[in-house]
């Protein structure tokens, strides 16, 4: 039985240690937000947030987040239903195309923010480097994070 406080609420989960935390998400707990892209920690669509880091769920074990805190895109968005800056800024500046990175993207940014609030295009290269959109909506990315980053 492994242990998470994912998204504010307790969740015990009878499933493998070994097994990728993205499948205990989306098969365990049904949070689909979050993407399942490469499988090898190098597209970045299954980012979410352990103890506030971003990491790449399908990758890390379901071990290593046992007693930490969990957030995925569904935790983004706070209790009354009001959007987070970072996905305000995103419908702004239209960035979905395909949308299959976003959740990730929008995870990585949002990590981004929480530790520099007002971020250098250069540190928004570094932070958002391990996330691919194959749309190639980099500029619009950019463009919401620095739009976020005034508005948060």
């Amino acid at each position: 039985m492994v242990q998470l406080n994912i998204n504010g609420q307790q969740a015990s989960l009878k499933t493998d240690p070994d097994t990728p935390l993205l499948w205990a998400i989306r098969e365990e707990l049904g949070l689909t937000g979050t993407k399942f892209g490469c499988g090898i920690a190098q597209c970045g669509a299954c980012t979410v947030h352990v103890n506030g880091e971003p990491v790449r769920s399908c990758s890390t074990p379901l071990s290593a987040a046992e007693g930490t805190d969990v957030t995925t895109i569904e935790g983004v968005t706070d209790a009354e239903g009001t959007l987070h800056a970072v996905q305000q800024a995103w419908i702004k500046h239209q960035v979905p195309q395909c949308g299959y990175c976003q959740s990730g993207q929008i995870m990585s940014a949002v990590a981004l923010l929480e530790t520099t609030p007002d971020p250098t295009d250069e540190d928004i290269n570094t932070a958002m480097s391990g996330n691919i959109c194959r749309c190639g909506m980099y500029d619009r990315i950019r463009a919401a994070i620095k739009t976020a980053a005034k508005e948060a």
